[in-house]
């Protein structure tokens, strides 16, 4: 059967899955006020929002035993399916796989009675498609606590992305080629939530500052103002998240170029992050994945990048050299212990840097 719009519908559908037959059981669509987006949200259908980007999450308080959540899977070519993350409460987080391109899923039952608080996660990145949130059921959606203020943003790659990082379900060289792939895990979020911070992730697997690999046709500065980065598409409105710091991690796919080219380039792109972002500290990364030789020509380009902004006036920049190689993963990629270890060193940084 194909989930209708109608809220009545939805609603009958959604009883037959309550598990407190005790408690209301009360749909909410995806667009009340109540529920928390961080990410690039495609609002352009206000009821049945959708994002592609990996790490866009949705931050829920509720009350009541049960949650259920009504979504929908792009199901690209048919059969990629995304994974979620789901935190309930200080519960361990843990990871599920969309089922289809219509999914009603229990995300929390035999809760007890009382206050909870859902965060739900798109562990898979724009290249699987988008999901579209229909709405959710519970006894009662309750208004959420302020959102922290601190906003932070990772522009990035596949490492970004946390690419091939989680082998909990899928081992790596089997399965398909996202099943390893864990967002929440991935350094960016869990350097925020050490910080106290909100994130939203920038980020596309093979995607590089001039040359991307993998065939992709695309690089970060021509996509990067859109909310579907993987096609180009949706402009992105910049005054919706106001990031305090963004990290730039791009030149792992570019691998070693001429370097004014590549200079040049990062300087360009930089100065136009400066425009988005007028007061957000600018911090320039070397890639985790970098082997010895790539890591050394990345430490000249970005220190280069630094050194000519801040002649042009530019001071609230900084740069940061991973300590040493992180690609004990899927194809190379940090694994989720390493991207602990990643955020770690991080977090240390911007806490020195910034006072937090």
């Amino acid at each position: 059967m194909r989930i209708r719009i109608s809220f009545f519908v939805l609603l009958i559908l959604v009883c037959n899955f309550t598990f407190a037959k005790s408690e209301p059981s009360v749909f909410y669509k995806g667009n009340h006020p109540f529920i928390k987006y961080t990410g690039r949200v495609d609002f352009s259908d206000p009821e049945k929002p959708k994002f592609w980007a990996s790490g866009t999450y949705l931050e829920i308080k509720f009350s009541g035993t049960y949650f259920n959540l009504i979504i929908n899977d792009q199901m690209l070519y048919g059969n990629v399916l995304n994974y979620l993350e789901i935190k309930v409460d200080d519960q361990p987080a843990y990871r599920i796989q969309l089922k289809g391109k219509e999914n009603i899923i229990s995300l929390a039952k035999n809760l007890s009675k009382g206050t909870h608080t859902i965060i739900i996660c798109k562990n898979t990145e724009p290249d699987n498609g988008y999901v579209q949130i229909l709405g959710i059921e519970c006894s009662k959606l309750l208004k959420p606590a302020p959102q922290q203020k601190r906003k932070m943003e990772f522009i990035g790659d596949s490492i970004t992305c946390g690419t091939g990082s989680d082998e909990s379900g899928v081992k790596c060289k089997s399965g398909q080629w996202y099943d390893q792939h864990n967002a929440y895990s991935a350094y960016g979020p869990v350097t925020a939530r050490s910080l106290n911070a909100r994130w939203q992730l920038s980020s596309v697997s093979g995607i590089g500052l001039i040359k991307s690999c993998c065939n992709k046709k695309t690089v970060m500065p021509q996509i990067y103002d859109k909310i579907n980065m993987a096609q180009d598409t949706i402009a992105w409105d910049f005054k919706r998240y106001q990031a305090d710091v963004v990290t730039v991690c791009l030149g792992q796919n570019d691998g070693i170029q001429d370097s004014t080219q590549f200079v040049n380039s990062y300087i360009n792109f930089a100065s136009k992050l400066r425009e988005y972002y007028p007061k957000a500290k600018l911090i320039f990364l070397s890639s985790p994945m970098a082997d010895t030789e790539l890591k050394a020509v990345m430490v000249k380009y970005i220190t280069a990048v630094k050194n000519q902004l801040y002649l042009k006036g530019d001071k609230n920049i900084g740069t940061y050299i991973f300590a040493k190689q992180y690609h004990q993963g899927c194809d190379g990629h940090p694994t989720v212990a390493e991207h602990q270890e990643i955020a770690l060193e991080l977090s240390k940084y911007i806490k020195k840097t910034l006072n937090w």
